[in-house]
């Protein structure tokens, strides 16, 4: 294992004088194509217990880095915070925007920028980067395919394959991505500046996560582990008159009130979306969908649910099953049971074999009992994404 710590006093780069940008914060559309909807953002990939862009930071950690940016998108920002002690910023709609954000907290003097999708972190290739000087370090391959550009062909001998990560200047990168101009990476930003952009041999490990097929190519990735998580979730609401009932997304006509709630008040889904949001640590429905939002008035729960289920599918998560308890002396649920248990397994897109509703009275004590309200529980279980059964 390399590490810089005492390496960099004689020759090239202070580790005290670089920060480490991360680019975590893409909406993989390339990787989430049409037919992998249910796939998480690539970022959010496990290997082993560890998503992509943490397996990331931790590699640049374990070199001896210890100023490290990570740059999330806004609605991962505080989840991601609750993985680590990094310093998070939230990316833009585009890269140089995400990076720019994250120029604005960084006062090193060099700054070494990676993207997440390069997870596989080639020590003597970063060696190589830190040894050279230049207002860009780039590291490099040559192309060994025969290229056309325009149906002529290219000298391959003079096209460069550009990798991350870069080592800028960072004031030369601030004035280059200040200029108003779109650029793919730091070395070209650079470049347009007349600043001095100098290669340096690349790897092959370095291979960037494009495309689902591209998994195979990259060595430092384990499978994710086999752990499971449980989430509880439990709702109550009274009862209104005037309004139509729903649990479960259905609506239940044999009875004329509904239920007391800023949205539908569909209490089976609101449990629901808690044990969902509990089993992956990412906090509560109050939190996701707050009542004090006017955009979620009288909303249909449903979509809620949905909702909640593409957060944590993008954040790496499946579901195996979920189980829930409907206690309520009023409706008798029975007759509705089985057209919940199909919507439900619509709305999770999982077989409705792994879905399990009960309903039980109260035995008339309590709230439930004296048929003021209905309380429900659910029990949510999930497991990582398996990338590798792809």
């Amino acid at each position: 294992m390399y590490n810089f710590v005492t390496i960099y006093g004689k020759i090239g780069v202070y580790l005290s004088d670089i920060t480490v940008i991360l680019l975590s914060a893409g909406n993989a559309t390339r990787f989430r194509s049409d037919k992998t909807t249910h796939y998480p953002k690539k970022q959010w990939l496990y290997s082993g217990n560890q998503p992509l862009w943490l397996h990331v930071a931790k590699e640049f950690e374990a070199l001896g880095f210890d100023d490290i940016v990570v740059v999330a998108a806004q609605e991962e920002l505080e989840y991601m915070q609750s993985f680590a002690t990094y310093r998070f910023v939230k990316g833009g709609d585009t890269r140089q925007a995400s990076l720019t954000y994250a120029l604005k907290n960084v006062e090193s003097d060099y700054v070494l920028v990676n993207d997440t999708a390069r997870c596989c972190i080639d020590g003597a290739m970063i060696e190589r980067i830190m040894y050279a000087k230049g207002d860009c370090v780039v590291p490099v391959l040559n192309a060994v395919d025969t290229l056309y550009y325009d149906a002529k062909p290219l000298e391959r001998e003079r096209v460069k394959m550009i990798q991350t990560p870069q080592k800028s200047n960072t004031q030369r990168l601030k004035e280059a991505l200040a200029q108003g101009r779109d650029f793919s990476d730091e070395s070209s930003a650079i470049a347009s500046m007349g600043g001095e952009v100098v290669f340096v041999e690349g790897s092959p490990l370095a291979h960037k996560l494009t495309l689902i097929s591209d998994l195979s190519q990259l060595p430092c990735l384990s499978v994710p582990a086999p752990t499971q998580f449980v989430g509880f979730g439990v709702d109550i609401h009274p009862f209104e008159a005037g309004k139509t009932m729903k649990l479960c997304g259905v609506a239940i006509d044999s009875v004329d009130f509904g239920f007391q709630a800023h949205s539908d008040g569909d209490v089976a889904i609101h449990a629901l979306i808690d044990a969902l949001l509990g089993a992956c640590g990412m906090g509560d429905i109050g939190m996701l969908y707050p009542d004090s939002d006017h955009q979620y008035a009288n909303i249909d729960s449903t979509i809620l649910l949905v909702d909640t289920v593409a957060k944590i599918r993008s954040v790496g998560f499946a579901i195996i099953n979920v189980d829930m308890t409907i206690m309520a002396q009023t409706p008798r649920l029975l007759p509705y049971k089985e057209a919940m248990k199909q919507r439900l397994s619509q709305l999770l897109a999982i077989e409705k074999r792994y879905i399990n509703i009960k309903a039980t009275t109260a035995e008339k004590l309590g709230f439930v009992g004296r048929k003021e309200g209905v309380m429900v529980q659910a029990v949510a279980n999930l497991h990582y994404f398996d990338w590798s059964k792809i």
